[in-house]
């Protein structure tokens, strides 16, 4: 058994996947815009994880996303080889971290906010 697709709640799935796809770097995997369905996929591991850009309009979905990212919660983790090197690559795109790239005894890591109600951290062993 093996995980094929996860998902996150986003306020906007349209806008999300274009900051997920023209910003971070993935590739689309679905996109159904008259149903709002999008999901994308790391060009990194083609047969891995698809990412659901799941749209936050049930009440309890929405109350989630906001909660988790009014404490400041990462909602979803991606890991990389070089969070230091993504960080700088991002920023140069415009991307918004809250906060910078930190060593701790788990290794790197980075937070960001997706522009779409989420805040994602980038992590490297």
């Amino acid at each position: 058994m093996r995980i094929k697709m996860c998902g996150i709640h986003v306020t906007d799935p349209a806008a999300a996947f274009e900051f997920y796809r023209d910003t971070l770097g993935f590739e689309e995997l679905l996109a159904m815009p008259e149903h709002h369905l999008f999901i994308v996929k790391s060009p990194q591991d083609p047969d891995g994880v698809g990412l659901l850009l799941e749209p936050s309009d049930n009440p309890v979905a929405e109350a989630y996303r906001a909660g988790v990212y009014e404490q400041g919660l990462p909602a979803i983790v991606f890991g990389t080889a070089d969070v230091r090197a993504e960080y700088e690559r991002l920023i140069e795109l415009g991307v918004r971290f809250t906060r910078e790239p930190t060593a701790d005894p788990s290794g790197i890591s980075a937070v960001f906010d997706d522009t779409c109600g989420n805040l994602v951290q980038l992590h490297q062993d």
